[in-house]
């Protein structure tokens, strides 16, 4: 049974629907208006093999911080959905992720449980038009909404693209180990009986 969650959300700011498949092909379908974040979604479903679809109106004659951040409850909202109880995931996935100069570690926890650790500085305000700060929005808005750990470290980098690419790729990638099936796994992978 695939694992699949459509979200709708409307709010004065943002108009958003966002629809997940976590065992798709890495299919992304995405308008949000800004097209570097564009760029980073299509990478997150790519890299994480997920279908990804977002269509997404924001007040962008503000910025693009709430169509970011609102993207980011969205997402995390659908990945709680579409995980249901846990049963039988990895729930860890972690990855050291190189992107021409860059090296980002990234490391989740499916727990149910919120923590978000970015140490990740960006050289420059912006990329193109895209606020740098943006990125570190949308992930604390994902980990909020999955309800999980979220560790982000930057170890080196000096090009803000490359910076942000590596994190949404290394994202792509611990996720993509985390929600999958292992089949040695009885049940919810806690000590606790539940996530």
């Amino acid at each position: 049974m695939p694992r699949t969650a459509s979200i709708s959300r409307k709010t004065a700011e943002t108009d958003i629907r966002l629809e997940l498949n976590l065992d798709g092909s890495g299919s992304v379908r995405s308008e949000t208006g800004i097209g570097f974040f564009d760029h980073m979604l299509t990478l997150l479903g790519r890299h994480g093999l997920f279908d990804l679809t977002v269509a997404a109106n924001g007040d962008l004659e503000v910025d693009g911080h709430h169509t970011v951040e609102d993207v980011g409850i969205c997402f995390g909202m659908a990945m709680n959905e579409a995980l249901g109880d846990k049963q039988g995931i990895t729930r860890y996935g972690s990855v050291v992720l190189p992107m021409e100069e860059t090296l980002i570690t990234v490391a989740v926890d499916l727990s149910g449980r919120m923590w978000f650790e970015s140490r990740v500085d960006f050289p420059t305000e912006k990329i193109g038009e895209f606020d740098t700060q943006l990125v570190d929005v949308f992930w604390q808005a994902v980990s909020a909404n999955a309800m999980m750990n979220l560790h982000l470290l930057l170890h080196y980098g000096v090009n803000s693209h490359h910076i942000a690419e590596g994190v949404f790729k290394g994202m792509a990638r611990a996720l993509r180990d985390a929600v999958t099936i292992d089949p040695r796994q009885q049940g919810v992978p806690s000590s606790k009986g539940s996530l």
